[in-house]
């Protein structure tokens, strides 16, 4: 693809999700996500594989329909209250349908069935950017829109996204499959303490965009996309396997590691909000997903001497390059746990 159209792809997404960040009318933030769909559909489709078509199709028609939904909602809001400020959804129909409809296009369960499909015929690069910027513009509008939900709305949403993410990524061997149901799981962890602490919602949203970008970044140097591969990973890159390795833990929320601080605020103020059953489902759910992370590891320590190993070794030439985004994005998957205190007073 050439650099100005490229660039010009690029712009238009983020001119998109920024003119759904600012707008308070319904039909800017709608205009909003359609160019941040629109600008990414020949992202998806450069390869010209057919896998990349299917994707891409499958993509546009989920993203036109939530979108086509989302503005019959807040029309029929305006038709029944006679406002379109975001913030004036208070029609329960409406609501619960431009609700349902960003759930559809954040990937959240049982309306997810899509993402997984769609990641896996995607390059790492066009997957990272579905899987973290693509969330933002929706997340902003769910943010706006969580006080006149449902609250038992959302933790059904948040709950069901938990539970459809770890018992997905559990049979999976496609390293973009994984990450598609891991982001069904931290997305539900988001959605199902917003209307509890929205500031922690960012929290979360901020540290998943952190992670999952370092896992995505790390398995595109190792030209990785299955967990065969992951087992040749050593011999490459020992030292950048090492730290892909920790930051997979870090997905999975295990400390001293960075990802277990929205877990554990999220978890207390579960607790905190006399739903302790509800905290206990959602702790048991990261254990399912913590079963395939450990999986993705222990591929990778197989050839580790002095193991042996039972696969082809494929033909490469690697060079190991300097990456610095890669060096401070790992740094903060990692270390950020002690600054927990800090964080909590900002929320």
């Amino acid at each position: 693809m050439a650099p100005y159209v490229l660039s010009i792809l690029m712009f238009s997404m983020g001119l998109g999700t920024m003119l759904t960040f600012a707008s308070s009318h319904w039909f800017m933030a709608w205009m909003g996500l359609e160019i941040n769909t629109l600008a990414i559909i020949p992202l998806m489709a450069k390869s010209h594989h057919p896998r990349a078509t299917e994707a891409t199709t499958k993509y546009f028609i989920i993203q036109a329909g939530a979108a086509a939904l989302i503005l019959f909602a807040s029309a029929t809001n305006a038709w029944m209250t006679g406002e379109w400020d975001i913030k004036q959804l208070t029609d329960p129909l409406a609501t619960n349908m431009v609700m349902l409809a960003l759930a559809l296009k954040l990937g959240l369960a049982p309306l997810h069935l899509w993402m997984p499909e769609v990641l896996q015929g995607m390059t790492l690069t066009t997957g990272l950017i579905i899987a973290t910027w693509q969330k933002l513009a929706p997340m902003a509008l769910v943010y706006q829109i969580a006080p006149m939900v449902s609250p038992t709305l959302l933790v059904a949403l948040g709950v069901a996204s938990a539970l459809v993410g770890g018992w997905g990524g559990i049979d999976q061997t496609q390293l973009r499959k994984l990450l598609a149901y891991s982001s069904i799981t931290h997305m539900g962890w988001m959605i199902i303490v917003l209307k509890f602490m929205p500031g922690l919602m960012l929290l979360n949203l901020l540290i998943y965009i952190l992670m999952t970008s370092t896992v995505f970044v790390a398995l595109k140097e190792l030209s990785a996309t299955k967990i065969n591969a992951l087992a040749l990973a050593w011999t490459k890159a020992p030292t950048l396997t090492a730290l892909l390795m920790l930051a997979i833990l870090s997905l999975a929320g295990l400390p001293p590691l960075t990802g277990f601080m929205p877990k554990w605020l999220i978890l207390q103020e579960l607790a905190n909000q006399d739903l302790p059953l509800v905290a206990t489902l959602m702790a048991m759910t990261a254990l399912l997903s913590l079963f395939f992370y450990t999986r993705m590891c222990y591929a990778m320590t197989l050839t580790i001497s002095p193991g042996t190993n039972s696969s082809y070794t494929t033909w490469r030439l690697y060079k190991a390059r300097k990456h610095l985004p890669l060096a401070l994005i790992t740094t903060g998957t990692l270390t950020l746990l002690p600054l927990t205190p800090a964080m909590t007073t900002m929320l």
